[in-house]
Formats: C-alpha cells, sequence, structure tokens
C-alpha cells in the first residue's frame, strides 16, 4: 500500500498538473458509511489519518473520479482512490545546476524569483529542470537538506507560466512556522496583471469557490461561495493603470488556490491577457482594424504566457520575528507589455476618442 508522506504539507497554488493513481479501492457491498478519510486510514498501511485528511483538503482523495471532501460517508460500490501529483514509483529529487535568482538567503530560508517557463516542481511530463531541482542543487552541500524530504523546501507554489517571488524553508521547524503563517492568512502576497477590459470600480472584491472544470481537467472553474463544489477563494483587485481595452491590476490574494486570479477574473469577464487556458490569448476588446490586430499580435509575441506576476511577499521570519517584505521587478516581457500599450493608448488619445469596454 502506498505511503503518502511525500504529500507536500504546504498551502499552495499548483502548476498545471496532472494526478496518478497511488491506491484504489472498491467499496464493499457490505460496507457501512463511515467517512472517507477513516475508511482510507483502515485500508492503507503506513499512512496516519492526520496525512490522510491533508490529502483529501488537497484534493487528492477521490470518490468516484472526483475530488471528495473527509467527511463524505462512503458507499457499497464507491470507487475510492487517492491521486498524487507525481508518479507512483518516481518521487526522487535529482540535484541539477540551474541557475537561480536568489533575493535573500539566510540559514532557515531562501525568496526566490522565480521566471515564467520554469516548472515549480516535477510532475505532468516534467520530471527535471524545474525549480525544485535548481534548489537541490543550491543546497547540495547543506546536509540537513533533504530535496525529498516534505517538511523542508517550497512553502508555496506559482503556476509555470506565473513569475515572481516564492519562499523556500531549509529547515522542518521554519517550513512548519512559515506554512502555518499562510494557513492562518498572515502572510501578504500581491501580484500584478494585465486583463482584458476595463472595469467600472477602481477596486473590487472577487469570491468564489475554485473547483476542477469537469470539461477540462487543466483548468479551474469557479462555483458560488455557498456552495457544496471547490474550495472557498477570494481575491481582491486594485485598479493601478487603464489602457480602455485592458486594465492593469494588483490582485492581493485571502486564499491561495489553483490558478485562482486567473480563474476569479475570468469568472467577472476580465481573463488575464495571453492566458491561452482561460481565453486570453484572443482579441476580446477593442477595435477591429488591421493595425489594431497587428498590435495585439505582436504584444502576444512579446509575452507569451498570462501577463501575470508574483510582485510582493510578506511574512515573518520563522526565527527572529522580524518582519520581511520583499518586491520582484517585473520581468521584461510584461514590462514590455505593459509598454506597448502605454505607447499605443497614448498614440490614440493623440488621434481620437478612445472608446472603453
Amino acid at each position: 500500500m502506498t505511503d503518502i508522506k511525500s504529500l507536500i504539507e504546504e498551502i499552495e497554488e499548483e502548476d498545471d498538473q496532472q494526478l496518478y493513481e497511488h491506491f484504489r479501492l472498491e467499496v464493499d457491498p457490505g460496507q457501512e458509511a463511515v467517512r472517507v478519510d477513516k475508511f482510507l486510514f483502515e485500508h492503507m498501511q503506513h499512512s496516519s489519518r492526520n496525512r490522510i485528511q491533508r490529502a483529501g483538503d488537497a484534493g487528492f482523495v477521490h470518490v468516484n473520479g472526483l475530488p471528495a471532501k473527509n467527511s463524505y460517508k462512503v458507499r457499497p460500490g464507491d470507487v475510492v482512490t487517492l491521486m498524487l501529483d507525481r508518479p507512483k514509483n518516481d518521487t526522487s529529487i535529482i540535484p541539477e545546476e540551474i541557475p537561480l535568482n536568489i533575493v535573500y538567503e539566510d540559514d532557515a530560508l531562501m525568496v526566490i524569483n522565480k521566471p515564467a517557463g520554469m516548472v515549480v516542481h516535477p510532475g505532468c511530463g516534467n520530471f527535471n529542470g524545474t525549480l525544485v531541482n535548481a534548489i537541490a542543487w543550491h543546497l547540495r552541500d547543506l546536509k540537513s537538506y533533504d530535496p525529498n524530504d516534505p517538511e523542508v523546501g517550497l512553502v508555496h507554489r506559482i503556476d509555470k507560466d506565473t513569475s515572481g517571488l516564492l519562499v523556500v524553508a531549509k529547515t522542518p521547524e521554519a517550513k512548519s512556522h512559515l506554512g502555518l503563517q499562510f494557513f492562518n492568512k498572515t502572510t501578504h502576497r500581491s501580484y500584478n496583471a494585465l486583463v482584458w477590459g476595463n472595469f467600472t470600480d477602481d477596486t473590487g472584491r472577487i469570491e468564489g469557490n475554485i473547483a476542477r472544470d469537469p470539461h477540462d481537467r487543466l483548468r479551474m472553474t469557479v462555483m458560488p461561495p455557498d456552495s457544496e463544489v471547490g474550495k472557498p477563494a477570494v481575491t481582491h483587485f486594485r485598479v493601478m493603470e487603464r489602457f480602455g481595452y485592458t486594465t492593469l491590476v494588483e490582485c492581493v490574494l485571502e486564499t491561495g488556490r489553483t490558478h485562482q486570479i486567473r480563474a476569479h477574473m475570468k469568472h467577472i469577464g476580465h481573463p488575464l491577457f495571453a492566458d491561452e487556458r482561460y481565453g486570453g490569448n484572443e482579441i476580446l476588446r477593442g477595435e477591429r482594424s488591421s493595425s489594431y490586430m497587428s498590435f495585439i499580435h505582436n504584444s502576444l509575441q512579446i509575452c507569451h504566457r498570462q501577463a501575470l506576476h508574483a510582485r510582493t511577499l510578506g511574512f515573518v521570519h520563522p526565527v527572529t520575528g522580524e518582519q520581511m517584505d520583499f518586491t520582484s521587478e517585473w520581468p521584461d516581457d510584461f514590462a514590455k507589455l505593459i509598454m506597448r500599450w502605454r505607447a499605443y493608448i497614448s498614440g490614440k488619445a493623440g488621434n481620437t476618442t478612445l472608446s472603453v469596454e
């Protein structure tokens, strides 16, 4: 039977991950109604109920092909599976000499500025060249750091094609302390995003449960906050700059769900610019002139990933108790994209009235 100790014990924003089956059992005809976490605990060797519950909270426990809450009571004929984010027999992290942009480092932690295009953790066909492989190489001489130990390492994640700041714990104590801050929502994280459309208000709050899209499991969808589907999620936004057809916004997270900003913005009709998975790589606002279409085409060539950057990160140092705040400059593709929109709108404003949508 599977030992799920390899589950990453963190509050995370997941990459675009495929899930792999590690355990499967069909409920016997005579099985009494019991919670699914208790059912798994009784049938899986070397796994504590606490770890099983964490797996359930992370959406890794499925019943009949769909994520199930720990409180779900199994019924005869149910098929219960444990789905993890890595292949069953491929769990080792191999150090690889990959450059890292380290913003800060001490004996307890590191803050890294991740480039867009780098996968955070092995999975979904990406079993090398990831951020954790690079971290393993950087810390290869630190005997107390085992890259395969879930009690150290990344405390949270961002998507492959999102750039920006991440914190890494070097010790179990640091990870536990930092993880608790993320869980209690006492950390501060803000993102900059270019989205399609113009907002009516300068600030706003988006609330809606984040769940897997039943039609495309690589995409998330938004469900009503009072529904039993998905995980509660709240995003606050503030308009930073308006370009008529697009808007530069700051997003502050109360929660850290998979694709939270991308799904929430899509939900309110403002998909991220160049976000192919959520429909943002099409012309959703603006003119139908050839010059405008050429402008958008060239802009998509400059920034050919979702225009999202994890700009700030703040937390309390797990050892010193000091407040730590970090800011990451926009990467070249994001900065050039914003400059192009500024130039385009400035030129339009000098010649004609720009409509906003």
